[in-house]
């Protein structure tokens, strides 16, 4: 079994008083794409700085493909693409320069640099537009060619911190598209960060969920919509009076029943065969016009895991 690319073992970070990071223990395996989702200030972004080690933690430890963050982290970035809140682009300078003097930077060969450029603009769909300077160009484009820029010296993991937010849907579908190319043609790693519920369920393999600097769920996204999240009854009709509504509440699988405008909406603990259901209300009098079973959407999932946020 390959190792993990990376590895955090009841990582903790504090800020003066502030414990942003508690206890993080996380394995991320090779060749996947895994989601980092929370609200706000939940420590999304400093788990990312952690294991770029750029921050050291307060306790606990962390490992990035094999190395240290406390003893390796000059070794880490040189094999990790980052892609942060700042696209670090030269925005007097064409895109092909922009590519050309980072390359240099990794001290990549001039062929090799050149070549790899070349492929990097086409894989992202720039390469026609490679002379002309970025500070002309779209939000999306700026974004799509800073990912490129990550790219450049073939790293097998990349951290990226929320890399569509502020996109059209145009421009976030591109880039959600290189990535998902990357990790299923090239092997390469990949850890973002996101608000966004939907990038999240399409793209990733595996989310976890961080409140207030702890890890509170991680697995794939259709076992978090299955175990955390209340299945959900929407029944159509009428004559839902309360006495259908206390017969409905004493079923011990039911947590929480609500009437509005027609409409009988049940939560359940669990899932449920909807049938006993129906037949209940019909015995005590209800009409049943349309019975609809609602399943939890990941959106859904992250508010009941991150509800006393505020």
């Amino acid at each position: 079994m390959r190792p993990p690319a990376l590895r955090t073992e009841a990582l903790t970070r504090d800020f003066g008083a502030i414990r942003a990071i508690d206890s993080l223990s996380l394995d991320v395996p090779q060749g996947t794409l895994f989601g980092l989702l929370g609200p706000n200030g939940a420590g999304k972004t400093t788990t990312i700085r952690l294991l770029l080690a750029l921050l050291q933690p307060t306790s606990g430890r962390a490992e990035v493909l094999g190395l240290d963050t406390q003893k390796e982290g000059q070794q880490i970035r040189t094999r990790v693409g980052a892609l942060l809140e700042h696209t670090g682009l030269y925005e007097q300078l064409t895109a092909e320069e922009n590519l050309d003097f980072f390359g240099r930077v990794w001290k990549l060969p001039h062929a090799a640099r050149r070549a790899r450029i070349e492929e990097l603009l086409r894989e992202i769909g720039l390469w026609d537009r490679r002379a002309e300077p970025v500070g002309k160009w779209s939000k999306g484009m700026r974004q799509r060619l800073a990912l490129a820029r990550a790219l450049l010296h073939h790293p097998t993991l990349l951290l990226l911190d929320e890399p569509t937010a502020g996109l059209d849907v145009v421009a976030a579908s591109q880039v959600r598209e290189a990535l998902t190319r990357m990790v299923r043609h090239d092997g390469l790693t990949v850890v973002l960060t996101t608000h966004n519920m939907l990038e999240a369920e399409r793209l990733c393999d595996t989310l976890g969920v961080i409140r207030r600097g702890r890890l509170v769920a991680v697995d794939q996204p259709d076992r978090l919509r299955a175990n955390h999240a209340a299945p959900c009854l929407e029944i159509r009709g009428g004559n839902f009076s309360t006495s259908v509504q206390e017969a409905i509440r004493l079923r011990e699988e039911v947590t929480s029943i609500d009437v509005s405008n027609g409409t009988l909406t049940i939560e359940f603990d669990r899932p449920i065969d909807s049938s006993p259901i129906v037949r209940l209300l019909i015995e005590h009098g209800a009409s049943v016009q349309e019975v609809l079973k609602r399943t939890p959407s990941l959106e859904d999932v992250f508010l009941a895991l991150t509800e006393d946020e505020e």
